[in-house]
């Protein structure tokens, strides 16, 4: 005797079944809207100008800070494995007020500079103009009574792009949220012959929690207060589209949003209004959150990042700046053996 349950099923005459293109990975893999490759990344490196040999960080599993003579191994393997470009932070012997190591000719980003290019000439190397990591106050530009100062940070700010473009940098990516600083800086560029520098503007970065790790990586956090004043309210999604537009009439060639994962509407809102290449950070805190959980075994980390990282490009972003780079590109280059 047929179960009423199979009767029901004998009834039942479906047209569309989109779990025919589901059944079988080469099927899904053929049917993929959005493609993770090396390509997609760039890689974060932390130089350290006081160490002898590498050191890593606690708060970021399997990421370094590194010396100049430990260097060139990492870049060797970052280009081996067809990440196409870098992002580097510097950390100085001396700090001061006025962050002077960031501009000078032969600071630690500088110096690595040179040493990439020399090394793997066809690496993209993107710098980060900033002051934080240079300054005994930790902030992000010239402080006048507890306050940053906009207008004088951008002199500053244009001399460090012009010393990193002096060095090689490709691009040079501002990132201390001060009004200005795109135009200042290109104009700077412009004026030294630096036309062809592209500018990688830090347009919508947030103050976020997720950013901790980093400033343990980059002993970058503020002596005294936050960064609230000058880096954008979480709750304003319109806010970044303003600031975005601004960097594009200033000039920037590229645009990001920071972070990435908490902030996926607003990849997503300025793939709509944007023709601009777009960048998009996964920052220090997100990487740190999957490492922790993979380790306590809450979760397949691997899987995780992948599909956090998908997730950034399905949202539009075309660059993914993450400390997963190397580890993904591992992980596609297996899959795809």
């Amino acid at each position: 005797m047929k179960s009423e349950l199979y009767e029901f099923s004998e009834k039942i005459q479906l047209t569309n079944r989109l779990r025919r293109l589901r059944e079988r990975e080469s099927v899904r893999t053929l049917m993929k809207e959005t493609r993770l490759s090396s390509s997609d990344f760039m890689y974060p490196i932390f130089v350290d100008q006081r160490l002898s040999m590498r050191e890593e960080i606690s708060s970021m599993p399997g990421i370094y800070r590194f010396s100049m003579s430990d260097l060139n191994k990492e870049i060797a393997e970052v280009a081996g494995l067809k990440i196409p470009a870098v992002l580097l932070f510097g950390l100085p012997k001396h700090k001061d007020s006025s962050g002077s190591e960031a501009y000078a000719s032969d600071g630690i980003v500088q110096q690595a500079v040179r040493a990439i290019k020399k090394l793997a000439p066809e690496l993209v190397v993107a710098t980060d103009v900033c002051l934080c990591q240079y300054t005994d106050h930790g902030h992000c530009g010239v402080i006048r009574n507890r306050t940053v100062e906009n207008d004088e940070t951008l002199e500053l700010l244009s001399r460090t792009a012009v010393s990193q473009a002096e060095a090689g940098s490709d691009i040079v990516g501002p990132s201390a949220m001060m009004d200005g600083q795109v135009q200042a800086i290109r104009q700077a560029l412009d004026r030294r012959g630096f036309h062809q520098t592209a500018i990688m503007a830090y347009s919508a970065k947030f103050a976020s929690a997720f950013y901790g790790p980093f400033r343990e990586a980059a002993e970058s956090a503020p002596l005294w207060g936050d960064r609230r004043s000058y880096q954008m309210d979480p709750p304003n999604r319109r806010e970044a589209i303003r600031e975005i537009e601004m960097d594009i009439k200033e000039g920037a060639d590229i645009v990001m949003v920071k972070p990435a994962l908490s902030y996926l509407d607003v990849i997503r809102d300025a793939r709509n209004q944007f023709h601009h290449p777009l960048a998009a950070y996964n920052v220090s805190g997100e990487y740190a959150m999957i490492k922790a959980a993979g380790q306590n075994g809450w979760l397949d980390d691997k899987r995780v990042a992948l599909e956090t990282l998908t997730a950034i490009k399905r949202a539009g972003a075309n660059i993914i700046i993450t400390y997963f780079a190397k580890d993904a590109a591992k992980w596609l280059r297996e899959a795809n053996q």
